[in-house]
């Protein structure tokens, strides 16, 4: 959305299309999971009346334009890239397929997955930690405005302090926003680390893949404690 009020912002594409470059060149495997609430939210159409089934759709829909923007932006810099979609759309995506997927990846392919998991009553964070798990991803990296986890929302207060790594059960405790609970209980139940951070700020995700401390790690408690 970048500075809109909505739809699609294609400078904020560009930015981001580039951020991802950089780390293809670096020989990553990258697979992507964009949501769609700038065009439309499932959730948000449910409050204004409509019947949730319908709208979780019409915001999985809003997740493959998304991804089809993405793509576009993608190519336009070199990089092959392949759309896969939860929802049976021939003309202009790949169905899911598992196997197909981590083909693409092996052959230095960036893969995008959209229309969320093609069922309703879940978000996209649900289709990513799903994803990266049947892929066999070796973490998720989520990209937000803020630079990490605060013990408090830190666009609203200005004391929140910023977390470098924290565990699950911590995260559970606090009572800590991450990701929404089906998708946090899946990462952790299947060992798979999160890490939040900053998209906006230039070179942040090359930065991370390479290794650098940037946002906060969320990891399995056994090995929060060893370190």
């Amino acid at each position: 959305m970048g500075a809109k009020q909505f739809g699609i912002d294609n400078d904020r594409l560009k930015v981001y299309a580039d951020e991802i470059r950089q780390v293809v060149a670096e020989g990553v495997q990258v697979a992507i999971v964009i949501g769609g609430g700038n065009i439309f939210r499932g959730v948000q159409a449910a409050e204004g009346g409509m019947e949730r089934t319908q709208g979780d759709y019409m915001g999985m829909l809003a997740t493959v334009i998304n991804s089809m923007a993405l793509q576009s932006a993608l190519e336009a810099q070199g990089i092959d890239t392949r759309l896969q979609s939860a929802i049976e759309l021939r003309q202009i995506a790949e169905p899911f397929i598992r196997r197909r997927a981590i083909r693409h990846l092996e052959k230095g392919r960036v893969v995008i997955f959209g229309g969320g998991t093609g069922n309703p009553f879940f978000t996209t964070d649900s289709a990513a930690a799903l994803r990266a798990i049947e892929i066999d991803a070796d973490v998720i990296l989520k990209g937000t405005r803020v630079d990490g986890i605060y013990t408090a929302d830190p666009e609203k207060d200005p004391d929140a302090v910023r977390y470098d790594r924290i565990g699950f059960n911590e995260v559970f405790a606090k009572g800590l926003e991450v990701m929404d609970m089906t998708a946090f209980t899946l990462c952790n139940e299947n060992k798979l680390p999160i890490v939040v951070f900053d998209m906006n700020r230039p070179g942040n995700l090359k930065r991370l893949v390479e290794g650098e401390d940037i946002g906060t790690l969320v990891e399995f408690e056994s090995e929060t404690r060893s370190k």
